[in-house]
């Protein structure tokens, strides 16, 4: 099969990168995902990784240990709601659904960008109960398909960073008036990364991170329906990846009693609703 030509512009390219690790990772032994569906997606893609210039072996490590954490909590979640709506946003070429494998009962949500939508249409395969929505996700007609009674999780991964404060504090307000209840799971920057990472997603995408979460509280501060039920630091989760070289084991020790470091990049966990 001819493989599709990508060229996805700003923040919409870094989601290669994401398929880039998942596949890769899927051809590694041991494998900590095993996602054989990015990995036959990557073949049908036409774009010259090379030029990003990354660590095959790292750059799986980086993406499937934030990957595998963030399947955990929405299988969690699933378990606990046997009917219930999963809200994925800015979902690039992620392939969660397929990982995480819901049951009849829950009916899952994919959306981003119409270009980026259009290319997931191309590489990944349909399945039941599953609906792509081509839209920026601060847009607010689109939510209006979504039905809001049903235990909603909404995932954030790879986002927050991306938008302007204003506008992420009012999507999440929007996204906690319009569904009754349910959890939120997303990844943030803090100031410090966010001036780190700007240099090189520019670089290779022109891309600009303009949004720095420095805790759970600046959330919650900002939409009152928010409350924080778990924080992780992603770079302490990376530092226990199987596998990772030594020296990077001994830099993420050294750097846990440095919490601007420490706590550069976070996974939280909020609820809302009844």
């Amino acid at each position: 099969m001819a493989g599709v030509k990508v060229r996805l512009d700003e923040a919409m390219g870094t989601s290669l990168i994401m398929l880039y690790g998942l596949a890769h990772d899927a051809h590694a032994t041991p494998s900590i995902l095993g996602d054989t569906v990015a990995a036959q997606a990557l073949e049908k893609v036409d774009y010259d990784f090379a030029r990003l210039k990354l660590s095959p072996k790292l750059t799986a490590l980086a993406v499937t240990t934030r990957a595998k954490h963030f399947d955990g909590w929405t299988s969690r979640f699933l378990a606990q709601h046997e009917r219930a709506t999963v809200v994925n946003l800015g979902a690039g070429l992620d392939s969660r659904v397929w990982r995480v494998a819901p049951g009849a009962g829950v009916t899952w949500y994919d959306v981003d960008y119409p270009e980026v939508a259009e290319v997931r249409r191309k590489i990944f395969p349909s399945r039941d109960n599953y609906h792509l929505i081509g839209s920026s996700v601060t847009e607010p007609d689109w939510l209006e398909q979504i039905r809001p009674d049903l235990p909603t999780l909404i995932v954030a991964q790879g986002l927050t960073m991306y938008l302007q404060p204003e506008e992420g504090q009012s999507l999440f307000r929007r996204l906690t008036d319009h569904f009754a209840h349910g959890a939120v799971i997303l990844d943030t920057h803090n100031s410090y990364a966010l001036r780190r990472q700007n240099k090189l997603v520019h670089r290779h995408f022109g891309a600009t991170m303009h949004w720095a979460i420095n805790g759970p509280d600046d959330l919650e501060r900002a939409v009152p329906q928010l409350h924080c039920t778990d924080v992780v630091s992603g770079l302490v989760l990376q530092g226990r990846a199987p596998g990772l070289p030594i020296a990077y084991k001994i830099f993420v020790k050294l750097v846990q009693s440095v919490p601007v470091i420490r706590d550069a990049g976070l996974y939280l966990r909020y609820e809302f609703g009844s």
